[in-house]
Order: C-alpha cells, then structure tokens, then sequence
C-alpha cells in the first residue's frame, strides 16, 4: 500500500512539472474563458447562463487535453527512453505503475476542475448551486475516461514528436467540432450532424444540461460508453501487435 501512495505522489509530481500540463490544461481554457466571456460580444440572451455555460466548455476542454496530451506523450517518452523497460526489473509491479498512473491522472483532473472552476467563480461571479458544481464536477471526471482511452492509443506511437502533432490535431478538432469553443447551433447544419455524435459534443452536454438544472441525457452517457468501449478494444488490440512484433 506504501509502494502505491508513494507511485501515486510521484505521477502527480511528473504531471504538475510538465510545463505542457500546466499551459494546455490550465493556462489556455481560462484565458479562453477570459476572453470568450469578457472581451468577445457573443451577443447571448442570458449573460450569466452564457458565463456557466462556457465555464463548463472550458473545464471540458481542459480534462480532455490533458486526458489525451499529458498522458498519451508521457506514455510514449516513457518507452521511448527505456522507462518501461526499467520497470519491469524493479519490484515495482506492471498492476500498481499503471494503477498509480490512472489514479494521479484522475488527482490531476480533479485539481483542474477545482482551479477553474475556482476561476469561473472569481471572473464572472458565476453562481451554481452545491449540487450543480458537484455534480457537474463529477460528471466532467468520469466522463474523461474515454479520452483516457484515447491517450493510451496515442501512447502507443513510436516516436514523441509524433504523438505531440496527431495529438493536437485530434484534440483541435474535437473540441471545435464538438462546440466546446462556440455552440453547435451556429455552425452549419452538416457540422451540427456530426457534431452531436462526437464524444467532446456528448461529454460537454452532460455538464451544460447540469448547470441548466437537468440530468445528462441518456444518449451522452450511451454514446461515451460506446466510445469507450471501442478505444478499448483497438488499444487492447494493438498492445498484442506490437508485443507480438
């Protein structure tokens, strides 16, 4: 048990000194906040729905990079500089290196929820209920784990350099696509089409439906499963391919 505390501190530590971490999951989605709620004229109905509703896109956004970046390019680093290989000669088990990963992945969510959230609250003076920031809060931390998925699939590749560009593309094109930078509403009807069964578009709802004073709508949930399960199985997949390799 104190091998697994002491790994789960260690990951955590790795997390909060990667200067990668903290400009894509911290910086960007409060700037971004800053600016989509205070300088750009969204010309919304209800301004205050329109502040806790880009508060929850942007809390969104931060999860899934660092879901998919932070951990897919540390994956990739570790076996690339023979990390992986150093543990297996250790006492250190394969069960509790990777349970401590996804333990501290999920410690280091949780903190970013909480800075921006924190953020929203001094900004904009946003107001939700303790239901609506817990739940909603829970909500964006279990709805990460398909994009967790998705960061052990981009672990895979070769090369670190690599995993950086395909990781930035999937993640800029979530995000746009899925709404999280602007409403799906004012794109066009094809992009909306896609949009809506997209995983960024199902996991940013189940938080803006929280906020309006609704539950998650039982498609997101199915939709994120699905996704899920699929990522899954392709990085189950591969993880024999190349073992087999």
């Amino acid at each position: 048990m104190k091998t697994f505390q002491m790994q789960c501190k260690v990951e955590i530590l790795r997390v909060l000194r990667n200067r990668y971490f903290v400009f894509w999951s911290l910086v960007m989605p409060i700037l971004f906040y800053y600016i989509f709620t205070n300088v750009v004229n969204t010309n919304a109905p209800d301004q205050a729905e329109w502040q806790a509703h880009y508060l929850m896109s942007m809390t969104v956004f931060s999860v899934m990079g660092s879901s998919m970046m932070t951990l897919g390019i540390r994956m990739v680093q570790e076996r690339s500089q023979g990390w992986s290989t150093f543990i297996r000669i250790t006492p250190l088990s394969d069960t509790i290196y990777f349970a401590a990963q996804m333990i501290g992945q999920s410690v280091i969510h949780l903190l970013s929820i909480t800075i921006i959230f924190i953020a929203g609250a001094l900004i904009n003076d946003v107001s939700l209920t303790v239901f609506e920031w817990i739940a909603s809060g829970l909500w964006i931390l279990l709805g990460s784990l398909p994009f967790l998925a998705i960061g052990t699939l981009i672990g895979m590749m070769k090369k670190v350099e690599t995993a950086a560009g395909i990781s930035n593309v999937i993640y800029m094109v979530l995000a746009v696509a899925g709404g999280l930078w602007m409403p799906l509403e004012i794109m066009p009807k094809i992009m909306q089409t896609i949009g809506k069964w997209l995983p960024s578009y199902n996991f940013g709802n189940g938080a803006w439906e929280i906020i309006r004073g609704n539950m998650p709508d039982w498609k997101n949930i199915l939709i994120l499963i699905a996704y899920l399960a699929v990522f899954m199985l392709l990085s189950k997949y591969m993880r024999r391919k190349q073992e087999a390799a």
